[in-house]
């Protein structure tokens, strides 16, 4: 099995700049994390168009959909800013794919001490091989459905939707 990767941006994949004091964006991480996790399947790694999620309009959520769309592979993993993770993945659930699409990203950016950004990888590079069709968020070591998930920003986690 080959596991498709389609990095968006979002705090994983920011970087700390120095000298203006502020994280933005340069080349992804993602090829150093997939080293360091050691993952042994094959990845097909997509990472052209990194931005904070806050900035995503509805032509970039469409590009994510028309990347899953055409992907080979029946397990996605999504790297996704967690402010608006869950709007993108309304719109790979409405689509009805017949893939295992699985949202991940990180409260703290990787190159930051504490990130939870590696665990939160190979946790949903894990369960995207293992879950049936759908679109799930996966986030410090819980899988929510797409369509049962909210982020708590007061506690820095998500949750699933209150009944």
């Amino acid at each position: 099995m080959t596991l498709r990767i389609i990095a968006t941006g979002g705090t994983f994949d920011k970087h700390y700049d120095e000298l203006a004091g502020k994280l933005g964006f340069a080349e992804s991480h993602l090829p150093e994390v997939l080293k360091r996790a050691r993952i042994t399947v094959p990845v097909a790694l997509e990472a052209e168009y990194l931005m904070d999620s806050l900035d995503m309009l509805d032509a970039d959520r469409q590009r994510i959909l028309a990347s899953c769309q055409q992907a080979a592979e029946r397990a996605i993993v999504i790297i996704h800013g967690t402010d608006t993770m869950r709007e993108t993945a309304e719109v790979l659930g409405a689509a009805g794919l017949d893939k295992a699409i699985v949202f991940t990203g990180a409260m703290i950016p990787y190159e930051i001490a504490n990130s939870d950004a590696l665990f939160n990888l190979g946790f949903a590079c894990g369960v995207a091989q293992l879950l049936p069709a759908g679109v799930y968020v996966a986030m410090n070591g819980q899988v929510f459905n797409w369509n049962n998930v909210q982020k708590n920003r007061t506690a820095g986690v998500f949750v699933s939707n209150p009944v």
